[in-house]
């Protein structure tokens, strides 16, 4: 990327797991991130846009703003409260990537795991055992983990896609 091009860093957060990722992601295009407000547009032919997942796809804001893209060379970020290499999550990125595709050019992306918001893990557990949300055993050990996250690597690891995104080098 030459330096003379810019970048808008965007995102949308509920709990600051996006917004840690969205900051990580400035500071490596030496921008700033901002966040998403109702019917935000961008002055930039490029835009990096972090949402948070819900129900696999981009929460309602980043939604919204992602419809409303034409033209852009895009950058994909986000969180969710799931393993990144799980189906959920894969079907979580290929239904973002879906939301640019026709209109704009897919530059990279990155996903992450991220805390799940405590007000949703009580929410689960007041799901009968039957419901597929239910808590169990085992989603209680994965929401331990996901609240270890966005941790270093992963804001590490945010920093490198963007820079092989643009083809920045490391002190760009």
């Amino acid at each position: 990327m030459a330096m003379t091009q810019t970048i808008t860093v965007v995102y949308s957060s509920k709990t600051g797991n996006t917004k840690r990722v969205a900051e990580a992601i400035a500071a490596a295009c030496r921008t700033e991130a901002l966040a998403l407000t109702a019917d935000m547009t961008v002055a930039t032919d490029m835009v990096a846009v972090g949402y948070w997942v819900d129900k696999g796809m981009p929460n309602a804001e980043a939604l919204h703003f992602l419809e409303g893209l034409n033209g852009k060379r895009v950058f994909l970020f986000g969180t969710l409260g799931a393993d990144p290499d799980s189906e959920h999550a894969i079907r979580t990125k290929e239904n973002a990537r879906n939301l640019v595709a026709e209109r704009n050019v897919l530059l990279g992306e990155f996903l992450c795991q991220g805390a799940i918001d405590p007000k949703l893990i009580e929410m689960f557990k007041q799901f009968p055992p039957d419901h597929p949300h239910a808590i169990t055993p085992e989603r209680l050990e994965r929401y331990a983990r996901a609240a270890k996250h966005p941790d270093a690597a992963d804001l590490a690891a945010a920093q490198a896609a963007i820079r092989a995104a643009l083809e920045l080098s490391g002190d760009a």
